[in-house]
């Protein structure tokens, strides 16, 4: 058992020793005080880019509990203003935190009712068009870059129907959409910290303005930030560091394969741990793998490459699983929590341990350098169209699968809980027939996400790619191409760079799917 009293720690004597002496070189190397000190070096050589401009998330909390007068004027302003609905327009590290604290609190009394859109699939924009009563409606457009294709998409698509007063913009000092934002009459602009890249920003503006207008506890979420900050600048009792040193060590022996299991009413932590373990581990061929909502097996379905990350809530209904998979010998962390209002303590643990299991890694975790591979295929085939694309049959991918290969399954698709109830007995029935670990995400989000580990990462994984023909398009004003076009642009792209890394990926169509399951 581990002595950080806020996780405990089933790990088999045989990794232990590995955590313990590396806990040792932590200290010898003054790892937590070089962190504080912003000491890039610890990561990556004097000068790298993407090391000492991104730790500006160390001490966000404290920043931000400042903004909340802010955040919070807006949110009564709008409730003033007859508003009832807010929807992010966001990709990855702007949209993953918002939609954990949507799930988590649901819907509070004092605030708006908040909606999270990321995906560019035609249908998934229209539905929230057509539900959604725009004259009541807040879009907050979020990207740090300014840039970013999707949700500048999503944003055209809403502006078409609505003025700049409807629209507030999350985004770094100084992008074009703080400029568009400025001509078109935004109603506020809200800014991120330049220090902060997108996956670490759970905790500032751009988690955070969406949580507020939403009406949640925001105080609470920002205090237990704080609280895992102070306990994270400490050699003893650092729960960060532990977690850091202990996910490094077993990944390096093989226990690669990280598998959320969080308890309601914060099941959804895995989509938001998801991008920051997984793009800021996943390169130069090793990594750690996250898994999120797969559907938890007997001890003896999985192989000896996975770690249970539990995140526990009382002795809810995964308890009596998780001793299970203990007493087999899986190593088991768990992390006790309260409620929503915890989430600011986890995302911090999370955060810091990533960070610490880079130094283990021997790897800079605040750089994505395959993410950029996919985009420019996405605007190539934008460009240029894509050529014929052959489909597949699931049976292609599954001859000699076994541990420590993984199954990615990648749905460029609208969101559907019938396409999840597929999607999730087709992983079980690989995890109970292979005993390999399987993921699943929607495109193009995961492409922010575990994208980068699919071709950064080691070369174990195989490639299931799911796309349908949208029974209606959407124009994207101004722009030669519509939502049909783009998402299924990314997809190709996406199944090009997959290929051109010499990695095994088979597309098939969801209709086809559902028949074959």
């Amino acid at each position: 058992m581990s002595d950080v009293t806020t996780i405990e720690a089933d790990v088999p004597e045989r990794y232990a020793d590995a955590v313990q002496t590396r806990l040792r070189r932590a200290a010898d190397e003054d790892v937590v005080g070089r962190i504080w000190r912003k000491d890039g070096t610890l990561w990556a050589p004097e000068g790298t880019p993407e090391v000492t401009n991104r730790l500006g998330w160390l001490d966000i909390a404290e920043r931000s509990k400042e903004q909340l007068p802010e955040y919070e004027g807006l949110r009564d302003e709008l409730l003033r203003e007859g508003y009832t609905d807010a929807i992010v327009l966001g990709m990855g590290g702007s949209s993953l935190a918002p939609e954990v604290f949507r799930l988590s609190f649901g819907q509070a009394d004092t605030g708006l009712k908040l909606h999270v859109l990321d995906s560019t699939h035609p249908e998934e924009v229209q539905k929230y068009l057509d539900k959604l009563d725009l004259s009541k409606t807040v879009a907050i457009v979020s990207s740090k870059s300014g840039g970013t294709i999707e949700p500048m998409s999503m944003y055209k698509a809403f502006s078409a129907h609505v003025d700049g007063t409807h629209f507030v913009a999350v985004t770094d000092p100084g992008t074009s959409l703080e400029k568009l934002a400025n001509q078109q009459g935004f109603r506020r602009t809200f800014y991120g910290d330049p220090d902060i890249g997108g996956r670490y920003s759970a905790l500032s503006a751009f988690g955070l303005v969406p949580a507020v207008v939403a009406g949640y506890d925001v105080a609470a979420v920002l205090d237990g930030a704080i609280g895992a900050q102070e306990e994270c600048q400490g050699e003893q009792g650092n729960a960060g560091l532990w977690l850091g040193v202990a996910l490094g060590e077993l990944a390096k022996a093989g226990r690669d394969k990280l598998t959320f299991v969080a308890d309601d009413p914060l099941s959804s932590y895995g989509v938001w741990a998801e991008q920051l373990v997984a793009e800021s581990t996943g390169k130069h061929g090793r990594g750690i793998l996250p898994i999120a909502d797969e559907p938890l097996l007997d001890p003896d379905s999985y192989g000896d490459d996975r770690v249970f990350l539990h995140v526990a809530l009382n002795d809810g209904p995964n308890a009596a699983a998780l001793t299970k998979l203990k007493d087999a010998g899986h190593p088991v962390i768990t992390i006790r929590a309260l409620g929503p209002t915890d989430l600011g303590r986890i995302f911090y643990l999370s955060e810091f341990a990533v960070a610490v299991a880079g130094w283990v890694l021997e790897i800079n975790p605040f750089d994505q350098p395959n993410v950029q591979e996919a985009k420019d295929n996405t605007s190539r085939v934008l460009k240029e169209g894509s050529g014929d694309v052959q489909s597949g049959s699931l049976g292609e991918l599954t001859e000699g699968l076994e541990p420590p290969a993984y199954y990615a399954i990648m749905g460029y698709l609208p969101y559907s809980s019938e396409t999840e109830a597929a999607v999730a007995r087709l992983r079980e029935k690989l995890i109970a027939e292979h005993h390999v670990a399987t993921t699943w995400g929607y495109g193009p989000r995961f492409l922010h996400s575990t994208g980068q580990f699919h071709k950064g990462g080691p070369k174990t994984g195989r490639f299931l790619q799911i796309i349908d023909e949208p029974q209606q398009d959407l124009e994207i004003p101004g722009e030669q191409f519509t939502f049909g076009t783009l998402i299924r642009a990314q997809a190709d792209g996406d199944l090009e760079t997959l290929r051109n890394h010499g990695l095994p990926a088979v597309r098939i169509d969801v209709k086809d799917l559902k028949e074959q399951l």
